[in-house]
């Protein structure tokens, strides 16, 4: 048996400037980090050598990976013309709720199938591998910040260069920062599921389409380079202030990134004493978070009190194989 365990991810600044649509035109840089919520994917031999079995939310069995229902266990599984394997997704957050949980499966999974066929690969292959998976063979309107922030971990920017190759640049920060970042960070659940496809070919679309939604994207994507500069010099408390410039931006992108609900709970924590916010991932629902100094931690808790809140921390790494067991004889 081997399994793999990939973190999900918080992205601060700079969503949206990894549609293809804009970066081609202008490039594009996202700063996110990786969150100890993990997706978990394990592999080990199936009793039956002609059949394979994939376990998630639903368990398929079938002859061959083309019968599969779940396109990127089918595609994938189908690359690597494995059979005989017995496959299983465990997830501490569910899919649709902003933190990039999708792209964490199929980084992960790509991890377990490499590591299951004996070849080592790099965080990058992991990531570029992952993103031509879900963006060229599945034709999701997706973008490239999750899969590089599943393969890389870390507090990292990644820019999006015009022809495509993306760059990888740590965070380079004090320890006590790092950490006084990481206790100020308060995250909500608004208890909405939702695709981000929708939500994105409608951003994508409208960039292409609108002069001045493409300016937006542009200023959002200069937050990036701001919050950057800003957290080298450990100047921690300015992510609050620059997660809602960027947010204040974001919700003008497309219709559906927000709601009464989101609205609402948003301004109440403001006005509880957080210095900024965001809702996480496309829009529509998902988890907020919000930058909120110890001090007031309470007050923001018990002005949201009605929604679910989750404790988290960072994760260093990105995916990572956390166990290999011995092949059973004779399989």
């Amino acid at each position: 048996m081997i399994i793999t365990r990939t973190p999900t991810r918080v992205s601060f600044c700079g969503g949206g400037s990894d549609l293809p649509a804009f970066y081609k035109k202008h490039g594009g840089a996202v700063l996110s980090v990786a969150l100890n919520r993990y997706i978990y994917i394990s592999i080990h031999p199936f009793f039956y050598p002609d059949k394979l079995i994939c376990k998630y939310s639903k368990n398929e069995l079938v002859g061959k990976p083309s019968q599969l229902k779940h396109p990127i266990f089918r595609v994938l599984l189908g690359q690597f013309g494995l059979n005989g394997v017995e496959i299983a997704s465990t997830a501490d957050v569910p899919a649709g709720t902003g933190l990039g949980s999708s792209s964490s499966f199929t980084v992960g999974l790509l991890h377990t199938l490499y590591a299951y066929t004996g070849k080592y690969v790099s965080a990058e292959r992991l990531a570029s591998e992952a993103c031509r998976t879900e963006i060229e063979l599945l034709g999701e309107p997706i973008g490239k910040q999750d899969q590089y922030a599943a393969a890389f971990g870390g507090l990292r920017v990644y820019r999006f260069n015009r022809d495509g190759t993306v760059s990888v640049e740590p965070v380079i920060m004090s320890e006590e920062s790092t950490e006084r970042m990481e206790r100020n960070l308060l995250m909500f659940y608004t208890g909405d599921l939702r695709s981000a496809s929708e939500i994105l070919k409608a951003q994508g679309d409208n960039i292409a389409r609108d002069a001045e939604k493409e300016k937006i994207q542009k200023a959002i994507g200069d937050l990036t380079e701001e919050l950057h500069k800003e957290l080298t010099n450990d100047n921690i408390d300015a992510l609050g202030p620059l997660m809602n410039a960027g947010w204040e931006y974001k919700r003008r992108m497309a219709h559906g990134i927000t709601n009464t609900t989101i609205d609402d709970a948003y301004e109440e924590a403001m006005k509880a004493g957080a210095l900024g916010g965001k809702l996480l991932g496309a829009g529509g629902g998902g988890f907020l978070i919000f930058y909120v100094p110890e001090h007031r931690h309470n007050a923001v808790k018990n002005a949201l009190a009605r929604l679910r809140y989750m404790e988290f921390g960072f994760s260093r790494n990105g995916s990572t194989i956390i166990y290999v067991g011995e092949k059973p004889k004779g399989i």
